[in-house]
């Protein structure tokens, strides 16, 4: 279980040689993700949902709270913990100049997976995310859904516990976004918990179990989907989410 505990983020910046201003990325925030559950993290862009994930991923500490992953903290288990995670960002990169095979080798290799197991997790892997027709070719030359798909691939290979994935299918054409959709429903029955951020309100809307509403870097509203319509008088999140900020600005 991932466990967030009144965990807030602060910045300091500075906009002059002798002013420094704090602001607060994220505030009191706390909640569970449980195995074999989907969250959805929804919030428009400057919410603080980048900022959440970095920290859940352990890229980040927070300033206060805390993140416990199985009951493990960042701060004395920081390498017990990245080997249950993997981690998607919007602007995780790629070594261009290698293939999609030898990734998923040098990941596994990464990880300590043993030869034997790291082979039959990459052929599985490959024949999962459709990626027989470009599993040689240099991930330069990639298009941006099959750039997407290594980039997911990567986090199979030491078979996490969680996923945290920052806009998985962002921009991609629809067979591509499909293939990442069934993937993450499947690893949800295979009792995984999963972290998904996300703009598309509907496509959380069908596969996330919960929802967490966050704006202006604090959580509006965590509930099921059709509760948080029930309660905003709505029939997609969309329009929840306005009417939620509109009882906040009142």
């Amino acid at each position: 279980m991932i466990c967030v505990d009144d965990v807030s983020k602060k910045f300091e910046k500075k906009i002059s040689k002798k002013e420094t201003i704090s602001f607060y990325a994220d505030r009191n925030l706390s909640f569970c993700l449980k195995e074999g559950q989907i969250l959805g993290i929804l919030g428009p862009n400057g919410a603080g949902k980048t900022t959440l994930l970095r920290m859940l991923s352990g890229l980040m500490m927070p300033s206060e709270g805390k993140i416990l992953i199985d009951g493990m903290s960042y701060l004395d288990k920081s390498r017990e913990i990245k080997k249950e995670i993997a981690f998607l960002s919007g602007s995780t990169k790629l070594y261009k100049d290698i293939s999609p095979l030898e990734l998923l080798e040098m990941c596994g290799e990464y990880y300590g997976v043993e030869k034997d197991e790291l082979e039959g997790r990459i052929h599985d892997i490959v024949k999962r995310f459709q990626m027989e027709d470009f599993l040689y070719q240099r991930i330069e030359n990639l298009s941006t859904g099959q750039y997407q798909r290594v980039s997911i691939a990567r986090c199979l290979v030491h078979n996490p516990k969680y996923y945290i994935f920052d806009e998985a299918t962002s921009g991609l054409d629809v067979i591509s976004s499909q293939i990442i959709i069934d993937f993450i429903k499947e690893e949800k029955k295979r009792g995984k918990g999963i972290i998904y951020s996300t703009h598309y309100m509907e496509e959380a809307s069908s596969i996330c179990d919960d929802i967490l509403m966050i704006h202006h870097g604090e959580i509006m509203i965590l509930d099921k989907a059709k509760n948080i319509l029930k309660k905003t008088s709505t029939d997609n999140l969309r329009d929840a989410f306005f009417a939620l900020v509109s009882m906040e600005e009142k």
